[in-house]
C-alpha cells in the first residue's frame, strides 16, 4: 500500500503515534473517533505494511552522557561497490554512529556521532572511524545546540 492511499484515520493514528507512541490503544482509539478494535487493526495493518518501523524511547544526549554531537562527512578512498558495501557494513556495530545517510556531491556519506567529549572523539577518530579501510577523507561539523529534532517525518494530513 502506498501513502497516498491511506485514508485520513490511517494518516491520523501515524501523526499520533509519531507524536506520543505510548498512548494506548483505548486512547489512541478516542483520538481518532473510533472502538478499540479497528483502532487496534489499523494500528497493526500499518505496522504490517512498514508504515511503522519500531517504537522508541528518545533518550536525552547529555543526561546519558554524549555531550558531543557531530556530523561527519566522509569520502572513500575510491568509488566502488565494494569500498562502499565493505564501509556500509563496517559501521554498523559503531554505536557512536547514530545515523548515516549514503549523499551526493562533494562527500559519499554523512554521519551523525554522539561521543562523551573532545577527547572520546578524538578517540573514536582514531580508533574506530580512523581503522575502516574504506575512508578516504573526512570532516567534522561540530554541533554547538540543537535547534530542532522531531524524530518524525512529516505525515500530510489530506
Amino acid at each position: 500500500m502506498k501513502f497516498s492511499e491511506l485514508d485520513s484515520i490511517d494518516r491520523k493514528i501515524l501523526h499520533i503515534l509519531q507524536e506520543n507512541s505510548t498512548l494506548t490503544v483505548k486512547e489512541l482509539a478516542m483520538r481518532v473517533n473510533l472502538s478499540t478494535s479497528p483502532t487496534f487493526d489499523r494500528q497493526k495493518r500499518l505496522e504490517r505494511e512498514g508504515f511503522i518501523k519500531g517504537y522508541h524511547a528518545i533518550l536525552d544526549a547529555k543526561k546519558t552522557d554524549n555531550g558531543i554531537t557531530v556530523l561527519c562527512n566522509m569520502r572513500l578512498k575510491r568509488h566502488s561497490q565494494m569500498l562502499m558495501d565493505d564501509f556500509m557494513e563496517a559501521i554498523q556495530d559503531i554505536e557512536e554512529i547514530t545515523e548515516c545517510y549514503n549523499t551526493s556531491g562533494e562527500y559519499d556519506f554523512t554521519l551523525k556521532i554522539q561521543t562523551r567529549d573532545m577527547e572520546s572523539y578524538q578517540e573514536f577518530m582514531r580508533t574506530k572511524l580512523g581503522n575502516i579501510d574504506s575512508v578516504g577523507y573526512f570532516h567534522s561539523v561540530f554541533v554547538m545546540k540543537e535547534v530542532k529534532n522531531t524524530h518524525g517525518v512529516p505525515v500530510k494530513m489530506g
